[in-house]
């Protein structure tokens, strides 16, 4: 017999459910207000270079800490940006620190709004999707860390989407935060060694801005462009470690008829 509950404790529930998400809301809109339609920039980066360089040499483990609060923020908040926030991890600290600064930050954003989302959204949803529904997410639960490592080494799905679909499957928290650690280690590492070149971005950028201005152009801006660091061999590559992450899931059906 379901366990009848008072108001009180149904008013508690819902709070629960609605306040923590409200709140991500509220401040992916004030970011969203504040950083505008691109995010993070390389405008924002060059313009202030002068002072974050400074501050890095001078306070390098508080920089690094800063540094991965705002990854943290920016991913559970799923403001535009991220991939150029860890390519200037590796330009401001280097490959290793940048790349484990990306990664931290990354998983912990990532933890915050899976973690939200399934308080949320997860079990009200998959109660009122039916049996059919209710199947495909014990399907992805069933094999949850191989999907999430798929999902997250290939760079076609957003990221902030690969955060919300398991939440409402009602995957498991350990499977969640351990496949999305191992599964964004390589593409920081290929963000963060590029950011250890962006001098070079930079340069080129700031010579077309420079030649915008002087031809006397509107709309003159420094822009980075993804796509300049998910280079063909680097998506290749990347698609093939997804691929692998899938072939337990295809062993395992594999093997089941002949258990029948």
């Amino acid at each position: 017999m379901p366990e009848i509950q008072h108001p009180t404790q149904q008013s508690s529930n819902l709070a629960r459910r609605v306040v923590p998400l409200a709140a991500v809301i509220l401040l992916a809109v004030v970011a969203f207000y504040i950083f505008g339609r691109d995010g993070l920039s390389l405008e924002a980066l060059i313009r202030h270079r002068a002072e974050i360089d400074d501050f890095v040499a001078g306070h390098r483990l508080i920089a690094v800490l800063t540094y991965i609060g705002v990854y943290i923020a920016v991913v559970a908040l799923s403001v535009p940006g991220a991939i150029f926030l860890t390519v200037s991890g590796g330009f401001l600290f280097g490959l290793p620190i940048g790349a484990a600064a990306a990664v931290t930050g990354a998983t912990i954003g990532a933890t915050i709004i899976f973690l939200v989302a399934r308080t949320a959204l997860g079990e009200p949803l998959l109660r009122r999707a039916g049996p059919r529904a209710a199947n495909l997410a014990k399907g992805f639960r069933d094999d949850a860390f191989s999907y999430l490592l798929f999902l997250r080494l290939v760079p076609a799905f957003p990221f902030f989407l690969v955060n919300l679909v398991p939440a409402i499957a009602g995957v498991r928290l350990v499977p969640f935060v351990t496949a999305t650690a191992l599964g964004v280690i390589p593409g920081s590492a290929a963000y963060a060694f590029a950011g250890t070149g962006l001098d070079s971005v930079i340069a080129v950028q700031k010579q077309a801005y420079d030649a915008c201005l002087a031809a006397g152009r509107a709309g003159c801006r420094l822009a980075f462009d993804a796509m300049d660091v998910l280079t063909p061999q680097l998506l290749g590559a990347l698609v093939a470690l997804g691929l692998l992450a899938l072939v337990p899931i295809v062993v395992r059906r594999l093997r089941k008829p002949a258990r029948v």
